[in-house]
């Protein structure tokens, strides 16, 4: 498959490079990281969850969870994590467990805690919508990628 047409997209129009990183097939975040030989703080997850009616997606470094308490608090309102097929149908052309952290590429309000290693960052990976490849870009690219996300504290290192 290698990158989502929108994704692809979604960073040519916003003049970010970008190369592709392919390793083995995966089934997770962490195993995606260790496969390309990147660090677990330089790769960013999303993780879709339900606030309501509505979506919102979080994000986080590979190698941390989020404090479903603490985002809650947060977004003072109660959010669950979306089922797969409800984060199929909002990433249509992205393999079930390989969206990017990028939600407005699809329209979905995105937040994310950029207390962690992800603000620090020189080099930032990310799903390229298959499991077999990853999107490198630079940190200061993701940063500008993320300006329309809320920031906030919810996540914690495993």
């Amino acid at each position: 498959m290698s990158i989502s047409k929108i994704l692809e997209t979604y960073l040519v129009e916003r003049g970010v490079k970008f190369t592709l990183k392919p390793h083995t097939p995966t089934g997770s975040s962490m195993e995606s990281a260790e496969q390309a030989h990147v660090s677990g703080d330089a790769l960013a997850k999303g993780v879709l969850v339900k606030k309501g009616d509505d979506y919102l997606l979080v994000v986080v470094p590979s190698d941390y969870h989020i404090d479903l308490e603490s985002l809650k608090t947060f977004l003072r309102q109660e959010v669950e994590l979306a089922s797969e097929e409800e984060l199929g149908s909002r990433f249509s052309d992205c393999e079930l467990g390989a969206a990017p952290p990028l939600g407005h590429a699809y329209g979905i309000k995105t937040i994310w805690d950029p207390s962690t290693s992800l603000g620090r960052e020189k080099w930032i990976y990310f799903e390229a919508g298959d499991h077999q490849n990853l999107i490198k870009v630079s940190g200061e690219h993701f940063h500008e990628l993320m300006a329309p996300a809320e920031r906030g504290v919810f996540s914690y290192h495993i």
